[in-house]
């Protein structure tokens, strides 16, 4: 029995299926697209890392990168799609982190922060999505080079990271989000892309998602266009199972090892749900270390939290839908962030004001004031939600909270200006420091959240027909299989199929 076969059976699909529905393929699908690839990649030089060598980069040789600068677009800095990282590319044994005290956010237990930004090219953790999405439908000859257009649908990293992707994988790639996201997004892209056109800009902002969908859906009528949509992609999840799931038990057991307290627990893992690829690191450490999962959104638009809808502006979290990669039932926690405080609190974080409210007032250490600058405004929510979390389940001194810093504040001066000119009259003052931090991390509490019950997750999971049933056309049999753990497990035994088949596809373009 295939492994295909295998997943049909517990998760009661067909292996058609999983393949036409969900892309879940583990054998060449067709092999003329696939000999297409080959001899692209081969023509280009391109190797491609598998997902073990991205959760184990100690296994990656270093010469391979040598001489390659970290955000060029050269098919090298595939082996630079991981969280061992320096700013500058290097290799390091332990992913960059930095530990909250409790001078910063009020709460006991150590808040540990894992750095995004130090992924290659987009200086965000979302070229791992995108590789995780393209490359499984490259090496099971679902996606052909030479004819398909890759469609990269997201509120700007995950579109940045697939235009890096296709564009050193020897494919053309579109990138579609919101035309109101930060400028320094479309900066980046009018330099990769290899048309203007190939920048589709969609109605409104972080919120609307569905406008983005509708775009997709409208150009995946040529087909020539082939739809990389991360929030229904399952090598988004299996992808942060393997490699960010990895990471982050790596760094968790580093600070154990160095901490004086003997008696740390990895508690709970905080994330805001965008795409909800990155929550699935969660799932892998809930699988090792217990721990809980905390799913996180914006307070202006409390999808889960409320059924709601609105408008925010904490950019890369993505709303008003439940996606079908989100493993819902496997939710601990639901909390919800203000955009205000995200707003207010980068712009602490990135002007003289806030630095030295926070040096002399707070105590913070310089070294720590200079890590703030690496945490954009979704880093700043996961931060947020932490806090929250500890407070709402009296977590104590030995409770570890972990989170990510999806991508750094450099993506965003734009943004900042907006926020000094609208609420502080372009003069933020120590004044504003203080206030800013009293009310957005000395006075956080524990509303808006929920400590789900199954009852909630039912309800919250049950939110998600309405988009992917209703709207975008997913079987109910499909939909309904993801309520079960079973299928998210056997979801995941593809990580070593893909990379197997990553090897003999390798080996294909070495043979050209």
């Amino acid at each position: 029995m295939t492994i295909t076969q295998q997943s049909a059976s517990v998760s009661g699909l067909s292996p058609e299926a999983l393949i036409s529905q969900l892309g879940l393929a583990n054998t060449v699908v067709d092999e003329k697209a696939l000999a297409n690839s080959v001899q692209r990649f081969a023509e280009q030089k391109i190797v491609l890392p598998t997902f073990a060598q991205l959760a184990d980069p100690s296994t990656i040789p270093a010469s391979i990168t040598a001489g390659v600068h970290k955000d060029a677009p050269d098919a090298r800095n595939l082996f630079r799609v991981h969280w061992y990282n320096d700013m500058d590319g290097n290799r390091v044994e332990v992913p960059n982190y930095v530990v909250l005290p409790q001078a910063l956010t009020g709460v006991e237990s150590p808040i540990v922060v894992a750095f995004g930004d130090r992924f290659p090219m987009i200086t965000a953790h979302k070229v791992l999505a995108a590789f995780s999405c393209f490359v499984p439908r490259v090496i099971t000859g679902q996606f052909d080079p030479t004819r398909h257009r890759a469609v990269w649908p997201s509120t700007g990293n995950y579109a940045r990271g697939g235009i890096a992707i296709s564009r050193i994988l020897g494919s053309r790639g579109v990138a579609v989000l919101p035309a109101g996201m930060s400028q320094e997004r479309f900066d980046w892209l009018d330099k990769w892309v290899a048309d203007p056109s190939d920048i589709v800009r969609t109605p409104g902002t972080e919120s609307n998602v569905k406008e983005i969908y509708d775009a997709c859906n409208e150009m995946a009528k040529d087909p020539e266009n082939f739809i990389l949509n991360q929030f229904c992609e399952f090598g988004n999840h299996v992808g942060h199972y393997a490699v960010t799931g990895t990471a982050l038990a790596h760094i968790y057991e580093h600070f154990r090892e160095n901490s004086d307290n003997k008696n740390l627990r990895l508690a709970a893992f905080t994330s805001a749900t965008g795409s909800a690829g990155t929550i699935a690191a969660g799932d892998k450490l809930k699988d090792v270390y217990g721990t809980k999962v905390v799913a996180v959104e914006a307070l202006e638009c409390p999808t889960m939290l409320e059924n709601g809808f609105g408008e925010h502006n904490i950019q890369g979290i993505g709303d008003k839908h439940v996606p079908l990669i989100q493993n819902v039932m496997n939710t601990d926690v639901v909390v919800a962030v203000s955009d205000r405080a995200t707003d207010e609190l980068d712009v602490m974080f990135n002007t003289p004001a806030g630095k030295e409210y926070m040096a002399t007032r707070l105590g913070l250490s310089a070294e720590l004031i200079d890590a703030l600058e690496h945490f954009g405004f979704s880093a700043i929510c996961n931060v947020i939600a932490a806090i929250k979390t500890a407070k709402l389940l009296n977590y104590g001194p030995d409770d570890v909270l972990i989170t990510i810093a999806t991508d750094g504040g450099a993506l965003y001066p734009s943004e900042r200006v907006k926020t000094l000119a609208r609420r502080f009259k372009n003069d933020f003052t120590a004044v504003d420091a203080a206030e800013v931090f009293g009310e957005h991390m000395g006075a956080i509490g524990t509303d808006a959240m929920i400590d789900c019950t199954e009852r909630d997750r039912n309800r919250i999971f049950n939110l998600g027909y309405y988009t992917w049933v209703e709207q975008q056309g997913t079987p109910l049999d499909v939909f309904e299989a993801r309520r079960s753990q079973s299928f998210w497990r056997y979801i995941r035994t593809y990580q070593p199929v893909w990379d197997n088949l990553i090897t003999e596809f390798n080996a294909r373009v070495a043979a050209q």
